[in-house]
């Protein structure tokens, strides 16, 4: 029986500027990364995205990130291993406090763009957020991109750990995420997409940008809820997996 969870980055909006359908994306997935102030989010959006989740059943994630609200944390930032270990804990507190007032907990963390991705091929920093993730609660489960270094450090210090694949992002030959400064990095077709993540899903598999494929094994799938279809794509996703014989539940630890 093939398992897989399905999540989304939601709680994206700030002030009075709304970004994403979060409840009509929450029915589709399983577990809800919720920005937590540092790349997009506030604290009323914190409180709402966590009572929608809780109502759905959704897994609650912190979405920590660099803190950069003007470049939507998608910027690269030089910041020390303490730095990085200080903003992990700092994001995962705001958040588990929400969660807490609502009679729910937080479940996993997920790093956000830049700091994703440099946690992906950056041991230290990996381990930082290991580190923070762990000494917060031991029984979160750290989300990163498959085989890269950040679920290999949550799983050295005893995490459970989620390997992560994107059903619309291109990727490159040595398993990294196509940079979106390149055309196509996105997969914005609706039609490749489910391709991808049903490849994904059944296959262990992934084609990358150069030809060829690249074996890729992963127990969730995200998908982004800035997309301006993101509902939509949600729930065709999860039908076209369901029709697939996959099973779409949360992570286990």
């Amino acid at each position: 029986m093939i398992r897989i969870d399905l999540n989304c980055d939601l709680g994206e909006s700030f002030g009075a500027w709304t970004m994403g359908d979060d409840a009509g994306v929450m029915p589709w997935i399983t577990s809800a990364n919720i920005a937590c102030g540092f790349h997009a989010g506030d604290f009323s959006t914190m409180q709402q995205t966590v009572l929608q989740a809780k109502q759905h059943d959704v897994a609650i994630g912190a979405h920590v990130s660099l803190p950069d609200l003007q470049g939507f944390g998608r910027r690269e930032m030089k910041v020390s291993t303490n730095e990085t270990y200080a903003m992990t804990l700092y994001q995962i507190g705001a958040l588990a406090a929400f969660a807490h007032a609502a009679g729910t907990r937080v479940a996993h963390v997920k790093p956000h763009g830049a700091l994703y991705n440099m946690a992906a091929k950056d041991t230290a920093l990996a381990d930082a957020i290991a580190r923070a993730v762990r000494d917060f609660d031991a029984h979160l489960v750290l989300v990163g991109r498959a085989g890269s270094e950040l679920p290999k450090a949550g799983a050295a210090i005893g995490l459970a750990v989620a390997h992560e694949a994107f059903t619309d992002r291109r990727y490159e030959a040595d398993g990294s995420l196509t940079p979106r400064s390149i055309a196509g990095a996105v997969i914005e077709d609706a039609d490749a997409a489910v391709a991808q993540a049903l490849q994904i899903a059944t296959q262990g598999s992934v084609d990358v940008r150069s030809g060829g494929t690249l074996a890729l094994k992963a127990g969730t799938l995200c998908v982004h809820g800035d997309r301006p279809d993101a509902a939509r794509f949600a729930r065709r996703l999860h039908e076209a997996l369901t029709s697939a014989g996959v099973t779409i539940a949360r992570h286990q630890r």
